[in-house]
Parts: structure tokens; C-alpha cells; sequence
């Protein structure tokens, strides 16, 4: 027995150092990445704030303070607002498995080091430092960066510097902030390419030039291009019309210029808007006026024309050229059509600043105004004025005059202007109007000397059309004056001829024009006719659902782009390589290939008025099949077309062909054709959950009650439930988040977007991917190692529920610091009561047998988020947890009207037969003996592992 128990602790012995030899061998940290973090400390002024060991591994264990590592390599190094001061080493990039540096407030100095070859780089925080130099290779190879931010750097202080070339690598920017950071030059046009971008801060720098036109169709949500030194930017800001995703827009201290957009009105998802001290004219839309945002500041513009009633909760607009200064209050008609013809002249700076207030005859530049207090007279020559001739002006009764010789103005005169009873002069010689003329009446004198277009003159005077009035200088010969018989008779010779000239030119077309309508006309009803029958009969307009799972011949009918029908079986997959225009490839058969012609139908061609979302792997639209489904159809953008999306959409369509469940938003399609990618879903009326916690007030909503939300949460539990434990393979979502809640009509909850569903790890074993998700719902131990299991999507589901309670978003800068992380700053209120009970959100009626069950849900969202995955429990406990907090089914009174005289205790076949005859109703077509074989065994579309557990 003692040998026995020697040779026992031999071989534990044994063991043990074997283990330690393996840990000190696995955890031995590259000796490149040792140097470098040796240097790192070396340059400080205060090393000792590290906290670093003069020896030991930084890898650990135990790591080093501010280390974190991953298979021996240094992967991220955090040292924000520690107070560092110093320069950094060189030859920092040399840290190659670098993905997380966070330098942020700090006081490092000097030159930084360039990150070149720092591949695997996607998060840089450098702002807030005293670096003094960018090198210009800086950028170069860093394809993964998603963030970057160099805020508060005065680099290279006497040049400026801008953005490289070597910055387009980094299409996968999301945040891009620069503030404060000696910017100079103008806006990148590459900038405008990068679809992922979401954020973008340069305030305060000396950037010039207009706004790119590549920028147009951004997905950005803040844009902060204020303050500019120098004179600052130009130009107009139409470009910004299209960016629906806008929440916040700051370009105050520029100068802007040109109207405010009418497209501004489509963008609902702004929240803060700027302009403040640029030069922007004309009048303030509608649609800008009726948006609800937070912060509006329209101040220090040349604005005109009356101020509207905003919607804003706080907004301003002193100091511009408005003709009221009441909100609501109109301005007079004759100050609207001038303020309407500066429009068309393009809001000359000189009349704009000048044409204030709601009365002309104040020293309005320009204009002449008569006894009665009405403009008789606009004489704006040599006014360097360019642009069209507004119609408005034809409602100025009082008019005499009109003298705009010698401008840059284009275009035709308004046929409008011949209304006006008082002109007698109409001087536009020497500009660039084009024909034809108005009909003025002889009592007008028209000039229009010195302009090309008109009737090829170049010079001399242009006769009224239809009158025998002259313009300019008079060919009626002058009293006193003699005339030769023979110099009248050419005259009228070419008075007819001209006569002559003019008729055959304006008959010829007319004809001609006549006879091609004659032809054109049965020829378009023919072919509409036929186009209208080719769409009704065309094969690829039909519409097939996905196989039942328990047919056992497993076929499904696609329909491909040339409009031929096929059938596949088996479980074939094809690609989705981008293929020739007219072909589509199966993925997996049992999934529905609708064409994209379909889809252009049903969506009116992808018409503005039938989208209802916008993300970055492109808009969603609205549609309704011929048989009255209704549909949401996710269409991707080309210009984020790349082999990162690709692999999502491959991903959405892979991961629902396998998984139905009610709380699953269903695929019913998807469509590849030439480089369309398209994906077609069951459309939900509610929209994401996101809408109605946070901006139900803006859209005018009712808020969740407290039942909706109970109920929504346990319908998200049960899909996620589904997706991890019941399904026939075991999925991990990764991007768990309100947004991708999606409500139907009756307020029940289906989680969507699956393009970033990884296969789950068997046993408790984690997988490493890529990082995917949404910062604030995204698990510690994922977003630091990389590392993931359904646990992560627990934790996402805690910060849902924590929004359900709060009414909060799960990361929202704009909060005080403290309380910005969401799961953070619930995790330190959620067990005191009153603090709990504050923090509900206000739109909830908050009762005592509420905040009981709130209590409770307080307690699971705490237990979902534990910072160890091992003390979250499972979406099958989250279940249980919830379903005893959903009102139960209670059956209602009996109605002694209803089903009066049937007898209940007889057999259900004799039961039948006297209710249709005390109805007199023929359900003869019901066969009661065969009804048995008409329930199907499973219900269509559901996955074969579809079992009672379900039924939660």
C-alpha cells in the first residue's frame, strides 16, 4: 500500500510539473512583442503609472495591467485617461496581432509611430494627446480598421495635413473622428465610398470646398463638419438630402451656401440640426419645419420669406432676412413674388441683403415703388444677376417698368408677363434669353438687343411678337423723314416672306408631330395590351412558398430570371457567384428563388414611396404578392456589395432554409440575378422594437404597455430558445438587439437579421470568429477574446430587457457619462428599489403589481448580463422565468344567445347536423369521417425537429 501511494504521488507529481512546463511554454509571450512593450514603458516621463513588473511575462499569467493577449501575442493594450506622458516607440506596428489600441486622454507626445502593417488593427483611439507629426504612410494596409479616432492633435502645426490616399484601405470604417486634428484642404472624394461609415467628426479644422457629390447616399448617423478656420466650407448642401440614416448634422461656422433643401423634410431619423452662421437663402421648407427634432438652430443666415411654425423642441433662427418676425404670420403677396424672383436668379448676396423685412418700398435696392406704396419699377442693370425670369413677377399689377439690360440671365421670358396691364417697357438687351416670345401688346417697348437666341439677331431692335410695336431703336421712320416707294415695296416683300417663313415653320412640325401621334398611339395601346398580357401569363411572376419538410418527394418549383420554371430535388446547393444579367443559382434546394422582375412590380421599380428601412446592407421596401401576402423585400446596395456581405446574405438565407418558428422572422425568398441580391421576408406592420422604445414620441405612437412588453420579451426568448437548444442545429444569432426585434401587427415579437448566425459549438466549447454585433448588446468575453457561445446572445437578450424596462438605448454618447452603457449603469441600480423604480421609464403606468413583475424582470436582466458567461443561465430558464408573468387564458361567460338549442351531449356527426339545420346552412361539403386524414402531421414550413417542447 505505501509503495502503491509513493507511486501515486509520483505520478501526480509528475503531471504537475508537466502541466506548469506547458503553461509557461504556452503563455511565453513573443520576444518582439516584449521589446516593444519595454520601449513603450522606457519613453514614459511616469512609468510607474503602468503598474508594470520590471520582469515577468505580459501575457501572464498573471497578465500585465492594460495587456491582453491572445496564443502569446499582444492583441490589445488599454491605457485610457491613465495620465502617460511621453512618446511612443516607432516601431509600434511591429506589434503585428494588434486589433484594440486604446491611447485616448492622455498626454503622449511627439511624432507617431506609423501603423503600417498593423493588418489586423480595427480599433485605434488616439484623440486627446499632444502628438505633434502623422507620417503620410500612417494608413497604408490597414484594411480591417473599423474605428479610428486622432481628436485634439495639433499634427504637423505649420503645414496642416489631410487625409491620404492610404486611408482607402479602411473601407470598413464605421467612426472616423478628426476634430481639432489640423485638417486642411478639401473633403476626400474616396470618403464618400466607404458605405460601412457611419460617423464622421471633423469640427474645427481648416477644411474648404464644397461637400464631395461621392457622398451622396451615405448611411451616415452623425456628420460634424463645423467650425471650419479660415473661411471654411462651401458651396450647397443638396448632397445631404439623401442620408436618411442622419440622427445628427452639424455645420455651423462655414458658408454654406444656396436654399436649405426641400429633400431635408424626408429625413425623419434627424434629431440635431445645425446651420447656424453660414449663408443660406430663400425660404425654410415645409418639411424641415414640421420635422420633430430635439435642436434646431437656423441663426446667422439670409433666410427669407415668413417663419413657420417648428415642430422642433428647441429651435432658433434669429438674425436672418425674414419678412415677419411672428411665427405662422404670412408675408404680403408682392413681397412673395420678389422673394420668388430673386429664386430664380439664384438669391443674388446683394439683393438678398438688402430685400429684408415685409414692405418693397423701404429701400429695397433696385426697385421703384409708386404713390400708392406698389413697385412700379425693377432696374437692376449691369447687376451681374444670372439665372431664369421667375412668372411670379406676372402678378405684380403695378408694374411699368422692368430694366435688366446687360446680365447673365437665360432662358425664355414668362408668358405670364404679357398680363401685366402697366408695363410699357421691358429692357432685357444683352443677356442670353432664348425664344420664343411672349405676345406682349403694342403698348410695350421690348428690347432684347444683344441676345443670340432671339430670331438670330444680334444687334439692332426686335419687334413685339404679334404687334407692330418696336423695341429698342425704333425702324418706324422718324417725323420729317423720307421713304422711297421702292424701299417700301422690299419691305413688305419681306415682311411676307417672313410671314411666310413663320408659318411653314410653326405648321411643318405641327403636322408632322400630328401624323407621328396618329401612328404612335394604336401601336402603344397594341403593345401595352400585349405587355399587360405577357405579365399576367409570364411563368416568373408565380410565386411558390417553400416544400412542406414532410414531403417525401422533397421537390420545390424555381423560378429563374428567364422566366422558365424547374423543379429541384434532393438537397443540391448551388453559388451565388456574380453571374451573367438573366441567371439565377440555387443556393439550397427548398428554398424560393423569386425573380427580380417580380420584385420590381410589387415595389413600383423600388420606388422611394415604398421603402420603410435603411441599414448597411441596403433599404427595405414594401410589397404585396398577387395573392395578397405582404412582403418586406431587403435589397442590397451595390456600392456595399463585397465579399464581407456576400457571406451574410449567404448566411440569412443558409441559416432561416433550416429554422421556422413562429418568434423567426420567415424567408419567403430571395432573389440573385446579374449583381442583384435581394432577400424577401414576411413583412411585420409594427416595425422593429427600437421604434416604438425610443422614438415613439416623435412618430407619434402609443407607448408599449407594460403587457406588450412582457409578452414581447417571452416571444423573443422562446425564438432565441428555439435557435440555440431546439432547432436541429444549435445557432448562435451574435447581433441580438431592438432593432432586430420586429413586431406584427397584434404587437408579437420575431427576431430578424441572421446574416451574422454562426453554427454553435458542441458541449460547452466556445468558437473564434470574427467580432460581429452591436457595441452596447455585444458580451465582455466576445468582444475582448473573440471568443463566443450562445451565452453571448443571453447577454444580448439582458440588455433588451434592460431597454424594455428603461425605455433607454443600450449605448447613448449623448447621456451623461455614467449612465452611457446601459448594462453598466443598470447593474448598479437594479438591486435598490427606489433607484430601480426611477429608472423605469415614465411611459409605463407604473403600479405596485408592476413593479413586482418588474422586479423580476430587473433580476433576469442582471443574471443574463453577469460578466461570466458560466452565471448566465439559458434562454430556456429566461422562458421560465417569463411565461408565469404573461396574463393566463381565462375562459369568458357564457352567453346563453350563443349556440342556443344545441344539445352538447350528443355525437359530434349529430351535433353538426342540427346546427345546420337550425342555421339553415349547407355544410354539406364537410365530411366529419374524413376529417382525420386532413390535419397534416406537422404544419408546413416548420423544421423537422419541431417538437411538443415547441409549444411554449
Amino acid at each position: 500500500m505505501l509503495l502503491q501511494h509513493r507511486s501515486t504521488m509520483k505520478t501526480h507529481l509528475v503531471f504537475v510539473q508537466f502541466f506548469t512546463f506547458v503553461t509557461l511554454v504556452w503563455s511565453a509571450t513573443d520576444a518582439g512583442d516584449v521589446d516593444i512593450l519595454n520601449q513603450f514603458r522606457k519613453n514614459l516621463e511616469n512609468p510607474e503609472l503602468l503598474q508594470w513588473p520590471e520582469s515577468g511575462d505580459p501575457c501572464g499569467p498573471p497578465s500585465w495591467k492594460y495587456v491582453f493577449c491572445s496564443n502569446s501575442r499582444v492583441t490589445q493594450i488599454q491605457v485610457k485617461n491613465v495620465g502617460l506622458k511621453g512618446p511612443l516607440p516607432q516601431n509600434l506596428n511591429q506589434l503585428s496581432k494588434l486589433e484594440n489600441l486604446g491611447l485616448q486622454r492622455n498626454q503622449f507626445s511627439g511624432k507617431l509611430p506609423t501603423f503600417n502593417g498593423l493588418s489586423k488593427l480595427k480599433y485605434a483611439y488616439l484623440d486627446y494627446n499632444n502628438f505633434d507629426t502623422i507620417p503620410a504612410d500612417f494608413f497604408d494596409g490597414l484594411g480591417n480598421l473599423q474605428v479610428l479616432a486622432l481628436d485634439n492633435n495639433n499634427f504637423n502645426a505649420s503645414t496642416g495635413w489631410s487625409f491620404p490616399q492610404g486611408l482607402q484601405d479602411s473601407a470598413q470604417l464605421t467612426n472616423l473622428s478628426c476634430m481639432s486634428c489640423n485638417l486642411v484642404g478639401q473633403l476626400p472624394d474616396f470618403l464618400g465610398k466607404f458605405s460601412s461609415l457611419q460617423n464622421l467628426r471633423l469640427s474645427s479644422n481648416n477644411l474648404s470646398g464644397p461637400i464631395p457629390a461621392s457622398f451622396k447616399g451615405l448611411n451616415l448617423v452623425n456628420l460634424w463638419l463645423n467650425d471650419q478656420k479660415g473661411g471654411g466650407l462651401t458651396g450647397t448642401i443638396d448632397v445631404l438630402g439623401d442620408m436618411l440614416s442622419l440622427q445628427s448634422l452639424w455645420l455651423h461656422g462655414n458658408q454654406f451656401s444656396g436654399t436649405i433643401p426641400e429633400s431635408f423634410g424626408n429625413l425623419t431619423s434627424l434629431k440635431d440640426l445645425n446651420l447656424n452662421g453660414n449663408q443660406f437663402v430663400g425660404l425654410i421648407p415645409s418639411g424641415l419645419a414640421s420635422l420633430p427634432l430635439d435642436h434646431l438652430d437656423l441663426n446667422n443666415n439670409m433666410l427669407m420669406g415668413p417663419i413657420p411654425k417648428f415642430k422642433a423642441n428647441k429651435y432658433s433662427y434669429t438674425s436672418n432676412a425674414f419678412c415677419q418676425s411672428t411665427e405662422g404670420l404670412l408675408c404680403a403677396p408682392e413681397v412673395m413674388a420678389l422673394i420668388d424672383f430673386l429664386s430664380g436668379l439664384n438669391y443674388p448676396p446683394g439683393l438678398v441683403s438688402s430685400w429684408s423685412g415685409n414692405d418693397p418700398c423701404k429701400s429695397w435696392l433696385g426697385l421703384i415703388c409708386g404713390p400708392n406704396s406698389k413697385v412700379i419699377a425693377i432696374t437692376l442693370p449691369s447687376a451681374n444677376l444670372s439665372g431664369t425670369l421667375s412668372p411670379s413677377v406676372g402678378s405684380l399689377d403695378s408694374l411699368a417698368q422692368i430694366k435688366l439690360q446687360s446680365n447673365n440671365i437665360s432662358g425664355q421670358i414668362p408668358t405670364n408677363w404679357t398680363n401685366l396691364k402697366s408695363l410699357t417697357l421691358l429692357d432685357l438687351s444683352s443677356n442670353n434669353i432664348s425664344p420664343p416670345l411672349p405676345n406682349f401688346s403694342k403698348s410695350v417697348k421690348l428690347s432684347l438687343e444683344g441676345n443670340p437666341l432671339v430670331n438670330g439677331h444680334q444687334s439692332g431692335t426686335v419687334p413685339s411678337s404679334g404687334s407692330g410695336s418696336s423695341s429698342g431703336n425704333s425702324s418706324t421712320p422718324s417725323k420729317g423723314s423720307s421713304s422711297s416707294p421702292n424701299h417700301s415695296s422690299t419691305e413688305a416683300t419681306k415682311s411676307k416672306n417672313s410671314k411666310r417663313a413663320i408659318l411653314v415653320a410653326i405648321v411643318a412640325p405641327t403636322v408632322g408631330v400630328s401624323i407621328v401621334l396618329l401612328l404612335a398611339i394604336p401601336i402603344s395601346i397594341y403593345y401595352r395590351k400585349k405587355r399587360k398580357k405577357e405579365t399576367v401569363q409570364a411563368p416568373n411572376s408565380l410565386v411558390i412558398h417553400p416544400r412542406d419538410p414532410s414531403d417525401s418527394d422533397n421537390m420545390v418549383k424555381i423560378v429563374v430570371a428567364n422566366g422558365s420554371n424547374s423543379t429541384a430535388t434532393g438537397s443540391a446547393s448551388g453559388s451565388i457567384n456574380s453571374s451573367g444579367i438573366g441567371e439565377s443559382h440555387v443556393i439550397e434546394a427548398g428554398n424560393l428563388v423569386i425573380s427580380v422582375q417580380v420584385l420590381r412590380n410589387v415595389t413600383k421599380n423600388f420606388s422611394p414611396e415604398k421603402e420603410i428601412g435603411r441599414g448597411g446592407f441596403g433599404v427595405v421596401y414594401k410589397g404585396e404578392l398577387d395573392d395578397g401576402t405582404q412582403i418586406a423585400v431587403k435589397r442590397m446596395e451595390a456600392g456595399v456589395i463585397s465579399n464581407k456581405a456576400l457571406d451574410e446574405f449567404q448566411a440569412e438565407i443558409a441559416v432561416l432554409s433550416k429554422v421556422r418558428h413562429r418568434h423567426l422572422v420567415s424567408l419567403l425568398g430571395y432573389s440573385v440575378e446579374g449583381y442583384e441580391r435581394i432577400l424577401v421576408y414576411e413583412h411585420m406592420p409594427q416595425g422593429a422594437l427600437s421604434k416604438h422604445l425610443f422614438h415613439w414620441k416623435n412618430l407619434q405612437l402609443e407607448p408599449l404597455s407594460w403587457k406588450k412588453r412582457l409578452n414581447i420579451a417571452l416571444d423573443v426568448a422562446r425564438g432565441m430558445e428555439y435557435l440555440h437548444n431546439l432547432a436541429h442545429k444549435s445557432f448562435i444569432h451574435r447581433d441580438l438587439k431592438s432593432s432586430n426585434i420586429l413586431l406584427g401587427d397584434d404587437f408579437r415579437a420575431k427576431v430578424s437579421d441572421f446574416g451574422l448566425v454562426k453554427l454553435a459549438p458542441d458541449g460547452e466549447r466556445s468558437v473564434v470568429t470574427r467580432l460581429a454585433g452591436t457595441f452596447g448588446y455585444l458580451a465582455p468575453e466576445y468582444a475582448v477574446t473573440g471568443k463566443i457561445t450562445t451565452k453571448a446572445d443571453v447577454f444580448s437578450f439582458g440588455v433588451v430587457l434592460m431597454e424594455l424596462l428603461t425605455g433607454l438605448m443600450a449605448l447613448d454618447e449623448r447621456r451623461p457619462e455614467e449612465r452611457q452603457y446601459l448594462a453598466a449603469w443598470f447593474w448598479s441600480i437594479k438591486s435598490d428599489k427606489e433607484k430601480l423604480r426611477a429608472a423605469i421609464d415614465p411611459a409605463l403606468d407604473l403600479t405596485d403589481d408592476t413593479f413586482e413583475s418588474i422586479c423580476i424582470i430587473a433580476e433576469l436582466a442582471g443574471h443574463c448580463t453577469a460578466r461570466e458567461p458560466s452565471q448566465r443561465p439559458d434562454m430556456g430558464h429566461a422562458v421560465n422565468v417569463l411565461a408565469p408573468l404573461v396574463e393566463k387564458w381565462k375562459p369568458l361567460d357564457d352567453d346563453p344567445e350563443e349556440y342556443c338549442g344545441i344539445d352538447y351531449s350528443l355525437p359530434l356527426n349529430q351535433m353538426v347536423k342540427d346546427w345546420q339545420e337550425a342555421e339553415g346552412k349547407d355544410l354539406s361539403y364537410m365530411d366529419l369521417e374524413d376529417s382525420k386524414s386532413s390535419i397534416p402531421a406537422r404544419p408546413t414550413g416548420f423544421a423537422e425537429s419541431f417538437t411538443s417542447a415547441d409549444g411554449r
